[in-house]
């Protein structure tokens, strides 16, 4: 069991990870329509509205009580895309498009942060609300990128990978999707580790930048 500041910490921390996912589901069902898939328009999920994403145990509850969660998936049908887009590759530049919007999100954080020092210190200086908020949303959204982009589905790098692969080996990587909910549960035990020093160094660096700025 976890404190009561840790709880209050972990809700305090819940908008922003309401925000960041639903921006990055957002990108997903935007990068679609704009290929041609209108699935996600037509379920109501091109939209920034949070409501539409959030996923009451993934969004909501896991973060409290395990730090981390997962918004309801974007449904895409790559049959859909235009003809001049091949699916492996309206399926990459749509999964891609998710974990690039929380790379922006995070400079976009650090840029935030930095003219605050510069502009406003005392909205943004040393211990404020103000400095939690734009610090963990630069941190959380470096992790979700890279999480998200471990090659492993249904993971969003997976898609990249099965576009880049060679086409005799496509089917044997697709098999993998099978075996998708078991795969997953080891990236949530495991993916953190995995990405621990890359988020740290990247969040680093984008601090730095911040700090440059003001």
């Amino acid at each position: 069991m976890f404190s009561a500041d840790a709880l209050i910490s972990r809700l305090l921390f819940l908008p922003l990870w309401i925000i960041s996912l639903s921006i990055h589901e957002y990108c997903h069902a935007w990068t679609a329509s704009r290929l041609g898939d209108d699935t996600a328009a037509r379920q109501g999920r091109l939209t920034l509205n949070p409501l539409a994403h959030i996923d009451v145990l993934g969004t909501l509850i896991a973060p409290l009580l395990f730090s981390f969660g997962w918004a309801k998936p974007v449904p895409i049908d790559p049959s859909r895309f235009r003809r001049d887009v091949t699916m492996g590759a309206g399926m990459a530049l749509s999964a891609g498009a998710g974990p690039l919007s929380n790379l922006v999100l995070a400079v976009l954080s650090a840029g935030a942060y930095g003219l605050g020092l510069r502009l406003a210190p005392d909205l943004v200086g040393r211990g404020s609300m103000g400095e939690m908020f734009l610090l963990n949303m630069l941190t959380f959204n470096v992790m979700l990128a890279l999480f998200n982009m471990i090659p492993i589905p249904p993971l969003d790098g997976s898609r990249i990978v099965a576009w880049v692969l060679p086409y005799r080996l496509r089917n044997q990587w697709h098999e993998l999707e099978r075996f998708s909910p078991f795969l997953l549960l080891g990236v949530f035990w495991f993916g953190g580790s995995l990405v621990s020093v890359p988020v740290q160094r990247l969040s680093a660096m984008l601090f730095r930048f911040a700090v440059g700025l003001s």
